[in-house]
């Protein structure tokens, strides 16, 4: 009998920051993945770079419990010959296996950051998300913002610089930031997601420790003006005419939404829908819309925003937001009508028709 079903290469891990935030959303997305529609091919990347094609269970991938029984692991690559669409098992003779879509469910460098899309793009393979302009420009926040400015899409006030310049001025850069943003502070590496190497200064020697801290992940950073507002997210969905989901509010149970307020406190409150005017709501979806095709994404993005007033003032763009049990991006569409499921089919499906 023929089978007729997709074959999906789901990715995970990676050589990033956010590793194992992967690791948990790749296991959700695999066991929704609807199986009577896509066959599911699971390769890990390691932190250290080494790829394998995970033939285990994927409750075992969180925490790395995927790479604990080598039985379960096949040495493979992607293959860069477009003529045959797929990946190659190194442990079987060497031999090229056809993939028809793959779904990158890698957070952070090396995955979110144009690189890998760069790398399917030559390879001819459909894949979930933006295309690896949208995905470069979205990572690196500084570049965001400087898309945001240009077309006039209302931001934080903002300044950049990179370790080399800080390095020598050092004293001038911090003032001057003081001067244009006044205090507090939000300090960011410019390639990093999940909040990683966030701080927030509301001192001159507070914003010294938050450069320094942020250059250990970054070699550039994005220093941007405190806001204080009502911090909200929008899921969007689609290629050429995207549709965006209801509007959550995120209120964090830390000084501000890091790291451990996301993923390990779990004490963070969300209300889905957020709690804002109707037409505020409709706004937010709105501008989560602009801000997505201003810069070029297709698949999906959440977008995020600080809600001051009747400003509505963009945070930052996440192409490959968290799929995990928790995160916002199913959960908003979930509360849109959209289930786990029926929203991965779309978003193969999406890749597919772009």
């Amino acid at each position: 009998m023929i089978n007729l079903k997709k074959k999906v290469l789901v990715l995970f891990g990676g050589v990033s920051s956010e590793h194992d935030v992967s690791l948990v959303s790749a296991s959700s997305v695999i066991k929704n993945i609807p199986a009577d529609k896509y066959d599911v091919v699971s390769m890990g990347i390691t932190k250290d770079g080494s790829c394998f094609i995970y033939n285990g269970s994927p409750d075992d991938m969180p925490g790395g419990g995927w790479l604990a029984d080598k039985s379960k692991l096949e040495p493979a690559v992607i293959s860069t010959d477009r003529s045959h669409h797929g990946i190659i098992r190194l442990s079987d003779g060497a031999k090229i296996e056809r993939i028809d879509v793959v779904f990158p469910v890698l957070h952070g460098k090396n995955g979110e950051d144009g690189t890998m899309q760069g790398l399917l793009e030559i390879s001819g393979i459909p894949y979930v998300g933006c295309d690896t302009a949208s995905s470069a420009i979205c990572m690196d926040k500084a570049a965001t913002n400087a898309m945001a400015d240009f077309y006039g899409i209302p931001q934080a006030k903002w300044v950049a610089f990179d370790k080399h310049a800080y390095s020598g001025e050092k004293t001038a850069l911090l003032a001057n930031a003081a001067e244009k943003l006044g205090f507090p502070i939000f300090v960011k590496p410019a390639n990093a997601g999940s909040s990683v190497g966030v701080g927030k200064a509301k001192n001159l020697e507070e914003l010294e420790k938050a450069c320094e801290n942020a250059f250990i992940h970054d070699k550039k950073i994005v220093l941007e003006e405190g806001i204080v507002g009502v911090e909200v997210e929008c899921a969007v969905l689609g290629n050429e005419n995207p549709i965006a989901s209801v509007v959550g509010e995120v209120v964090p149970c830390n000084e501000f939404y890091d790291y451990e307020a996301k993923y390990l406190a779990n004490e963070s409150e969300l209300h889905i829908p957020a709690r804002l005017s109707d037409e505020m709501l409709e706004n937010v979806r709105k501008a989560a819309i602009n801000a997505y095709r201003a810069l070029g994404c297709s698949g999906f993005s959440r977008v995020d925003f600080f809600v001051r007033g009747e400003e509505i003032l963009l945070n930052e763009p996440n192409t490959i937001p968290g799929f995990t049990s928790i995160s916002m991006y199913p959960k908003l569409f979930a509360a849109s009508g959209v289930s786990y499921p029926e929203l991965l089919d779309r978003l193969i499906n999406y890749a597919l028709e772009r």
